[in-house]
């Protein structure tokens, strides 16, 4: 199978990679940059900037034209990229280094999880008019995972259909965080 060199810079450690989900853009988390990435066109489209904060995971809204960028410094940066090529909010979310972040597909939800071992799950409500900005309020912090050589929680995961997020912990441990039974 023939080998197709997208992005190749030797100098620019990347540390996440996504696609949209909808049309053939790639996006690609560098420490200090988002690039957007055209598939079939292959040429750059967009290239993000962080504005200092050192960024390290990405999820994209299910329109894609909002994206949620977690940093090394706890820092979380939304991105509308109708408005600019700087982060939209700037969050000092968590106290050590964000490691996951996800939307839920259905709902307006969307969390991160950092190596200070809590889950905040946050409110963020996009509008189809474009004179209005998106809406982010912070909703819970969710505790449940212990540090382990000194990372806490990992990842994180919303279910497809049901307001319930899955995290997992550097403990050796899955959570599932869901209403009460």
């Amino acid at each position: 199978m023939p080998v197709k060199y997208t992005f190749r810079d030797g100098r620019i450690p990347i540390h996440s990679v996504m696609f949209h989900q909808s049309r053939p853009i790639m996006y690609i988390c560098t420490s200090s940059h988002v690039y957007l990435y055209d598939l079939q066109r292959q040429c750059l489209v967009k290239k993000l900037f962080s504005g200092g904060q050192p960024m390290c995971c990405i999820a994209a809204h299910a329109g894609g034209d909002n994206i949620i960028v977690g940093g090394n410094d706890g820092k979380l940066a939304w991105f509308d990229m109708d408005l600019s090529n700087m982060p939209y909010k700037v969050m000092s979310s968590h106290a050590s280094a964000i490691k996951g972040v996800a939307f839920h597909k259905k709902y307006p939800l969307f969390a991160s999880v950092s190596d200070d071992t809590t889950v905040h799950v946050f409110y963020g409500m996009v509008h189809s008019d474009l004179n209005q900005n998106a809406l982010i309020v912070p909703l819970k912090i969710l505790r449940s995972h212990s540090p382990h050589d000194c990372e806490g929680v990992l990842d994180c995961a919303f279910h497809p259909t049901q307001p319930w997020i899955f995290s997992a912990g550097a403990d050796k441990t899955i959570v599932l965080f869901c209403d009460e039974m």
